[in-house]
């Protein structure tokens, strides 16, 4: 049976990756085309003190049911599922789009992140089911061009809209581009069928997304109410307790969300914790920066896109140059020490962004930043790949995916904290603060080659 489908499929994979790239455009560019639009938003919306949110509820939902999307889409069968996430994504683009007020926006982001989760693992999944395992690689390398393309172009978009049309095309555009790729993997995408497996670990998954959900929340509100303050202090026991849980509920799970070897496995473990502070970087800059330049910079929002070019164009470049130096698996951690060292220089360097800084240097720590976060995420996947036997790569991976995910949510959110009313002074300050965690990072990636087993 298997042979029957794999044959006609691997065929023509053409019709079926079109639609699989169109959706990772989608879901990807959804986590930064409202980057530069922001500013707009809360001028007609209201409410800057909670602007971040916007960007934090489409990240940490789509961080929280990650996991569980990939184990529904195991037993239901990932075609359904992700027919049902990518329609989901749809009407909540219509939603974002004809928000009246920012609770409601946040409410419509918030289930657009659970649905662009869904079609972010269900695509690396259906490519199994499509491609032969020599053509595996090649097609995850697309992905990654188009993750690149979505750095480059979400922001340049967001301002486009925002000046030409409104922000709410910067949602809405979603609706006729999402059609498209539903009709076509309706019709090209293979059936898998369901398949008889352990209970999910609802549990599991609930604790995970209720720490993470708990870490955001005292990154965002932690300044408001009072970092002192027994509210925060509550959520701070209840984060740490729902995270304590994860273990012992893990090691009874049949089939657990977290594989308990994933949470002892140190150089697992290391290899996600840099991925954490890396992405903390990435974020805080890709979201905020756009704002200081036209909040202080006096530019518009296209403009601002344009003015982001050297961040990401520093990315996607030295993203592929680390691509090729890790060849040599010697080199992993070399690679990822520097790439963790740059990003903290590039971050020192935009903690002295003010009212008066000149374009020259907004382009040189620009240009830094995205050369150094530019070396980490690949880099460290692949060193906790290494690490691992062969049948564990997949678990190994999702781990530190997820807290990548879990990094960027918690950099947006806790960044706005450290803004204030006044982002000429806050913000060099806000990345000075910033700095030292990423540079725990460095101290960690050094560790890698104490752990670290190359496969």
């Amino acid at each position: 049976m298997t042979a029957t489908l794999e044959a006609p499929v691997r065929s023509n994979a053409r019709a079926p990756m079109t639609a699989l790239v169109l959706a990772v455009l989608l879901a990807s560019l959804d986590s930064t085309i409202v980057a530069t639009a922001l500013p707009r938003i809360a001028g007609d919306l209201g409410g800057f003190q909670n602007i971040a949110w916007v960007t934090a509820g489409y990240l940490l939902a789509s961080t929280a049911v990650t996991p569980l999307w990939g184990k529904l889409g195991d037993m239901l069968g990932r075609k359904r599922l992700y027919l049902v996430a990518t329609a989901t994504f749809l009407l909540a683009s219509a939603l974002c789009g004809l928000a009246q007020d920012l609770p409601q926006l946040i409410a419509a982001r918030a289930l657009q992140g659970v649905a662009g989760g869904g079609m972010i693992v269900l695509t690396f999944a259906l490519v199994g089911d499509i491609a032969a395992p020599s053509e595996r690689g090649r097609y995850q390398g697309m992905f990654g061009t188009v993750y690149g393309v979505a750095s480059i172009f979400g922001p340049l978009l967001g301002g486009l809209f925002t000046d030409q049309l409104s922000w709410r095309w910067a949602f809405l555009i979603n609706v006729p581009v999402g059609l498209v790729a539903l009709v076509i993997a309706a019709r090209s995408l293979p059936v898998t069928p369901r398949r008889s497996a352990a209970r999910i670990d609802y549990l599991g998954a609930l604790l995970t997304a209720g720490a993470a959900t708990g870490l955001v929340l005292i990154a965002s509100f932690g300044s408001d109410w009072g970092w002192t303050s027994a509210r925060v202090l509550a959520l701070v026991v209840v984060t740490i307790s729902l995270a304590a849980l994860v273990v012992p509920v893990e090691r009874r799970a049949a089939a657990p969300i977290l594989p308990l070897s994933m949470l002892t496995s140190r150089p697992v473990v290391i290899a996600s914790l840099v991925g954490f502070v890396a992405n903390v970087a990435m974020f805080s800059a890709l979201v905020y920066l756009p704002t200081y330049l036209q909040v202080v910079g006096g530019v518009s929002a296209t403009a601002s896109g344009v003015h982001m070019l050297p961040l990401v164009i520093g990315l996607v470049f030295s993203q592929s140059l680390a691509g090729r130096w890790i060849a040599n698996p010697r080199r992993v951690r070399t690679v990822l020490v520097a790439g963790m060292a740059i990003t903290v220089a590039g971050l020192l360097l935009l903690a002295t962004l003010d009212a008066d800084t000149s374009q020259l240097v907004l382009v040189g720590a620009f240009l830094v930043m995205g050369i150094g976060i530019g070396m980490v995420p690949m880099v460290a996947l692949t060193a906790a790949q290494n690490a691992v036997p062969a049948e564990d790569i997949g678990a190994a991976s999702a781990a530190v995916t997820f807290f990548r995910s879990i990094g960027a949510a918690f950099g947006v959110t806790a960044f706005g904290a450290l803004l204030t009313d006044d982002i000429a002074h806050s913000i060099g300050t806000a990345f000075l603060w910033i700095a030292p965690l990423v540079a725990v990072g460095v101290v960690l990636a050094a560790l890698l080659r104490k752990h670290a087993v190359s496969r």
